[in-house]
């Protein structure tokens, strides 16, 4: 990666991360929680939580259509209350707390009608049993009527139940203190409704430290901070335990003391509205309430059961204390890191996915950029249920936008020399070669380096008979349909194709690249190109007499590669003995009627996985060393058992003929011959030649071919 495209990479993630984690994008932080809220019910199995002694009685659908509570306004229904408040007492309760306001009496109209309530909270305030909630407003909070304040004494078991909206409307936090101004104007800090009960239900002592930390007998809480508590809502099937008021009213006027004593000894309890349409609040959990609105728990008596409300997004306020409570209890409420923390996770995720988009190809890239987000998630999840809110969603996005930017930026700077060199160079060079110009970044310039390669020569044979019979059209024709074809499994075998004489080719394996098995490659192409050309002459219009076959030679060996030329005009070529041979080779085809030879260096090269027979030993023109030549038939692994037996006779004959055993090669080849084997006809009648007329004790057994 050069240094400018590396400042790109930095540059696009900064300004990603920018966009996702400033305070204009908090709504998509708290749309992250509730989908994690969401993912967790879905993608993991539910958390194995400490039980919380906390249960709720709900004032539900079901309560206002039972009696005595039927068409009665609930302003009146103190009596019965109280009734439900005494046997809490009376079975060990130890809190209780009414989520439920009643700032007016009818004590003016009907004397001595809220005695009994007022007894029951009198009784349960003397224990320090019960918290009264409070609504603070800024013009006028909403406060219990005076007569029940001076019942439980005044502000010390009254608090306010207010909770806290994110700027989109959701509840994600609950506060943990509110400032209170006294009788004597003096201005102290009380605890909420769920930290008080919480710290009674804990038997601790709550206070709040400077940095808004609540603190349990001097111990801090985890997940509170900032005066505020994350709220980590437990959305399990059983996570509520839900009694319905009308119920449990006809349990006290049965006098089943036991049912509250089994239910409700040591626990506290909340008494709140639990409606379709009052009191409810969009919260975090807002995608996965089902399971909290159809909490119920054991029933006393006949009473129709708690009426779960229809399945919404929002929550009764009793539900978010219940989850408050639990959470300062558990120490299980969500940490939510700092804007600056998640800004560098952010950071770093934009990163990785901005040198993703550099490095790699656009689908490559986005493949595993998906993949990779996918994975994100996943840890976001895990981390969730272990109550740490990473930044999924803005992390996401952000990466996302990243890698966009990176594209953009490829497109229109990073590449735009790498695809002038591809259009430039396409159709003159290698694709091999195109890509390692794209690679270095930089044009092509003359120069090259001695390798070992394999190279192959091909020729049809007979062309210029052929041509003439020919328009230039169909010429032309023939020539394209056949070099793309040959061309195609060249390249497609990690060949390329060096030049084009007419209709001869020259074939490069094992550069620009490297290739191991160049040699072995180059081989298999010329089978490739045998049979392929075997299938095209349907394909071709050729006169009736005329068949299209090629002649082809592969040699390996040392050879200078590279670019070629003068410095206006050069090419990617090779030049060198190696090729030269190869294009020898490609002659001999027609002493010995074959279709492809291949030098003793190539066939060494293939190893075993090529069937090849040794067919002579040459010398071709300009070259005064002899070659010992090959022809490979096919692939080792397509090769019978009889074709196998006639390569050995085949090898044996041709050791008799350089043993002076003539007449037996003689025989042999013939024998071979008769079975359709031209090369065997050749030998054969080579050997005869040579028994009539035995060569001088000087013969080396190598044939000079004249023709090149």
């Amino acid at each position: 990666m050069k240094p400018r495209d590396g400042i790109a990479v930095v540059v696009a993630a900064l300004l990603s991360t920018l966009l996702l984690s400033g305070p204009w994008a908090d709504r998509l932080g708290g749309l992250s929680i509730d989908t994690l809220h969401w993912l967790r019910g879905q993608v993991l199995a539910p958390a194995v939580r400490p039980e919380i002694p906390l249960n709720i009685i709900a004032i539900d659908e079901a309560t206002y259509r039972t009696p005595p509570f039927r068409d009665t306004p609930r302003v009146m229904w103190t009596q019965e209350i109280a009734r439900v408040l005494n046997a809490l007492g009376q079975a060990d309760a130890k809190v209780i707390g009414l989520d439920l306001i009643f700032p007016t009496s009818v004590e003016k109209y009907l004397r001595g009608f809220d005695r009994a309530f007022l007894l029951a909270l009198r009784g349960l305030a003397r224990d320090n049993r019960v918290v009264l909630a409070m609504v603070q407003h800024s013009d006028a909070p909403i406060r219990p009527h005076p007569g029940q304040s001076f019942a439980v004494g005044h502000g010390r078991n009254i608090r306010i139940v207010n909770l806290l909206e994110d700027p989109d409307g959701i509840i994600r936090r609950v506060p943990l203190s509110f400032a209170v101004t006294g009788g004597n104007g003096e201005t102290r800090r009380q605890t909420a409704f769920a930290a008080e009960i919480a710290s009674r239900l804990a038997g601790a002592e709550a206070t709040i430290s400077d940095s808004g930390v609540l603190l349990l007998n001097g111990a801090p809480v985890p997940g509170s901070g900032g005066n505020a508590l994350d709220l980590n809502f437990d959305t399990a099937a059983d996570a509520l335990t839900m009694y319905s008021f009308a119920d449990l009213h006809a349990c006290a006027e049965a006098e089943r003391a036991d049912f509250f004593r089994s239910q409700f000894a040591g626990k506290a309890v909340l008494l709140g509205l639990v409606l379709d349409v009052e009191d409810r609040k969009l919260t975090s959990a807002r995608l996965t309430t089902e399971n909290l609105l159809r909490a119920t728990a054991p029933r006393c008596t006949d009473q129709p059961a708690v009426q779960a409300p229809a399945t919404r997004d929002s929550l009764p306020g009793v539900f978010i204390h219940a989850a408050a409570i639990a959470n300062i209890l558990r120490g299980d409420a969500l940490v939510v890191p700092s804007r600056g923390a998640t800004a560098a996770v952010t950071l770093l995720i934009t990163l990785a996915a901005a040198a993703l988009a550099m490095l790699l190809s656009a689908p490559r890239g986005g493949g595993l950029l998906v993949a990779s987000l996918l994975i994100w998630g996943v840890v976001c999840v895990v981390a969730f249920r272990a109550v740490l809110v990473l930044p999924m969603l803005q992390a996401a996005i952000s990466a996302g936008l990243g890698f966009a930017l990176i594209q953009g930026y490829r497109f229109t700077v990073a590449d735009k020399d790498k695809r002038f060199l591809r259009r430039a160079f396409a159709f003159y060079l290698a694709p091999a070669v195109i890509d390692r110009l794209v690679e270095a970044d930089r044009p092509p310039m003359l120069g090259g380096e001695t390798r070992e390669v394999s190279i192959l020569f091909s020729d049809l044979a007979s062309f210029t008979s052929i041509s003439e019979s020919l328009t230039p059209e169909a010429l032309v024709d023939l020539l394209n349909t056949y070099l793309t074809a040959m061309t195609d499994i060249v390249e497609a075998h990690g060949g390329f194709v060096d030049k084009y004489i007419g209709d001869a080719i020259v074939a490069v394996f094992g550069a620009p690249l490297d290739d191991p098995a160049h040699a072995q490659q180059a081989v298999e192409a010329a089978l490739d190109c045998r049979a392929r050309l075997r299938d095209l002459r349907g394909q071709l219009s050729l006169p009736d007499n005329r068949e299209l076959a090629a002649r082809i030679g592969v040699n390996t060996g040392p050879t200078l590669v590279g670019n070629i030329g003068s410095q206006r005009r050069f090419n990617y070529t090779v030049i060198g003995d190696t090729v030269n041979l190869a294009a020898r080779l490609e002659g001999a085809n027609k002493a010995y009627a074959t279709d492809i030879l291949i030098t003793a260096e190539t066939a060494a090269a293939c190893g075993p996985d090529i069937a090849l027979r040794e067919i002579d030993q040459v010398r071709v023109v300009g070259r005064a060393e002899p070659v010992a030549i090959f022809e490979p038939l096919d692939r080792a692994a397509n090769i019978d058992a009889a074709t196998r037996a006639r390569l050995d006779r085949f090898a044996q004959a041709l050791a008799d003929l350089r043993s002076r055993l003539f007449e037996e090669a003689a025989a042999e080849f013939g024998d071979l011959a008769d079975t359709g084997d031209q090369i065997a006809a050749s030998l054969a009648r080579r050997a005869t030649a040579l028994a009539a007329a035995p060569p001088g004790p000087d013969w080396d057994g190598v044939t000079d071919l004249e023709e090149k």
